[in-house]
């Protein structure tokens, strides 16, 4: 569930990156009043936990079933 949850908030903040990247358009910021309130700093560092979480999908033992 974790992972699940982890991976969809990842690809979430990817798709931001690329809003910001492609139209600077940082939606975060749009939907909580900009990058420095306190809301959208949380959503960041809740995004930024879920991707370094992810990292260890990557080193995980997969059985081939």
């Amino acid at each position: 569930m974790l992972d699940t949850v982890s991976l969809l908030l990842t690809i979430i903040g990817g798709i931001n990156w690329l809003l910001v990247g492609v139209f600077q358009f940082d939606l975060v910021a749009w939907i909580f009043g900009g990058q420095a309130a306190l809301i959208s700093r949380i959503i960041y560092t809740v995004i930024g936990a879920a991707a370094l979480w992810c990292i260890t999908l990557l080193f995980r033992n997969r059985s081939h079933t």
